[in-house]
């Protein structure tokens, strides 16, 4: 059963003839298929990882703009911050 090409955890081998391995099989691709679509933590981990490293090529790309972008973010974080401070304390 085992080949030299790697298959997806949630895919079947081909050319299983056995029924009850065919089913063990079919078995472990759902629950592989369930975990990962469940697995919140994971798969926040994996789209964080994948914005940090579009923003550092952004940033290597385009220094100014990146520059540009970070100063707006904590501009609006500052006013945000500003105005719940000035709203609690009316």
């Amino acid at each position: 059963m085992s080949s030299d090409q790697s298959i997806p955890r949630t895919a079947v081998a081909l050319g299983i003839t056995d029924p009850v391995e065919s089913a063990r099989a079919e078995l472990k691709a759902a629950l592989a298929a369930i975990e990962e679509k469940a697995n919140v933590p994971r798969r926040l981990a994996n789209a964080t990882e994948r914005r940090v490293a579009a923003a550092r090529l952004f940033a290597r790309r385009n220094p100014p703009q990146a520059t540009a972008a970070v100063l707006g973010a904590a501009a609006l974080v500052g006013l945000a911050v500003w105005g719940i401070v000035r709203a609690y304390t009316r």
